[in-house]
């Protein structure tokens, strides 16, 4: 199963962590969204798409890749990624995203967050929230998750 992971990690590092164990499991490719090659992408028979969330949504330029690409029927999908609130926003946090690809006619097979070290806006005042995640345990959730996938 050839597999591609397209991702942002902007400000600590979090999503890049995570994106790195679920590449470990899956032996994917990944790629940054300003430096894919948009034409490549039906040659892969899973994507993921992940980013920090900005705003109650992925990044903006992960959003972007999306609409440009073209309709992917057949093609599983994966989402993930990392925020202040982790695992319990993901319905609203991965919305936007999810939306877009089901419009692109992927099929997603899952879904993963979890909680990432955050020092936006105020926040940075305090010295952010939820420091040294994510964790051990986020990351082996991850490694969990991207085993699954292989099994879906």
């Amino acid at each position: 199963m050839r597999t591609l992971i397209i991702y942002e990690s902007i400000h600590h590092g979090n999503t890049e962590k995570v994106v790195k164990v679920i590449a470990n499991v899956l032996e994917a490719k990944l790629a940054k969204p300003k430096e894919l090659d948009i034409d490549t992408v039906a040659e892969y028979d899973l994507i993921g798409f992940g980013s920090g969330i900005y705003g109650w949504k992925h990044h903006k330029d992960l959003l972007n890749t999306v609409d440009k690409l073209s309709s992917q029927k057949n093609k599983r999908a994966f989402i993930f990624s990392t925020s202040g609130a982790g695992k319990k926003a993901i319905d609203k946090n991965h919305k936007l995203l999810r939306k877009k690809l089901i419009g692109k006619s992927f099929t997603i097979i899952g879904e993963f967050s979890c909680k990432g070290f955050n020092t936006f806006g105020p926040l940075k005042l305090v010295g952010g929230i939820n420091k040294g995640r994510p964790n051990e345990s986020d990351l082996n959730k991850a490694e969990n998750f991207a085993r699954c996938l292989k099994d879906a």
